[in-house]
């Protein structure tokens, strides 16, 4: 029974790879965007950077998980 739930979350291709990385990708710019908004300035706009370079770091790692196999 428990195989059955975990392979729903693996992630078995590439394109399943990249619509991970899509979601993670609108969801960090939009926590950026409230950073900018809470946070005026340099400092709002510095973790505005960060949220997608979090997401590049994570997207690589996934996609070389997906080649590994």
């Amino acid at each position: 029974m428990w195989n059955r739930v975990t392979r729903l979350f693996t992630i078995k291709t590439k394109f399943e790879a990249y619509l991970v990385i899509y979601g993670l990708g609108m969801g960090a710019v939009e926590r950026g965007l409230n950073y900018v908004e809470q946070y005026p300035g340099a400092g709002g706009w510095a973790l505005f950077t960060l949220c997608p370079v979090a997401v590049f770091m994570a997207g690589g790692r996934i996609l070389d998980s997906v080649e590994a196999r």
